[in-house]
């Protein structure tokens, strides 16, 4: 099993974020757009496969491209999806597969924590939300590091 993700976000333009999702095998970049909370639904996303659920998803809206995460659990295990899609409503069977990985659930929290850790270093808060036009998602990222944590000291 893969155990090494490395993900980017870096804002563009106002309202316009660059996603580099890479593993040991393939990297892909993605577009967000700030339409749709892109950076709190992967979060929360995460959150859900921490706490337990068997399949999430996250949507990055890159108008009128977009860029779908799907998450499927198996145990301390995960598999990662992204697909583009010509629209964002398309059905997945629509859309191409441009990055996966399989990788320990941990691995994959631990390297989109590290990213948004690294955007508020980066940015700062108060930059983030002048440059993404939203406040950061401080709310949503200790929440996935909480239930993270949590989670580890039970196994």
């Amino acid at each position: 099993m893969t155990a090494d993700m490395r993900m980017t976000w870096t804002l563009g333009g106002h309202g316009w974020a660059d996603c580099t999702v890479e593993s040991d095998r393939a990297k892909a970049e993605l577009t967000a757009s700030y339409l749709t909370s892109a950076p709190e639904d992967l979060l929360t996303a995460l959150a859900r496969l921490i706490a337990g659920e068997t399949e999430a998803r996250a949507q990055f809206e890159a108008e009128p491209t977009a860029y779908r995460w799907i998450f499927c659990r198996e145990g301390d295990d995960s598999r990662v999806r992204v697909l583009e899609l010509r629209q964002g409503s398309d059905h997945d069977n629509k859309g191409t597969e441009i990055w996966s990985a399989q990788l320990p659930v941990d691995a994959l929290v631990r390297a989109v924590i590290r990213c948004f850790d690294e955007v508020a270093r980066s940015y700062g808060e108060s930059s983030y939300r002048s440059k993404w036009g939203e406040h950061f998602p401080r709310i949503e990222l200790e929440a996935l590091r909480r239930l993270w944590h949590a989670r580890r000291r039970r196994d």
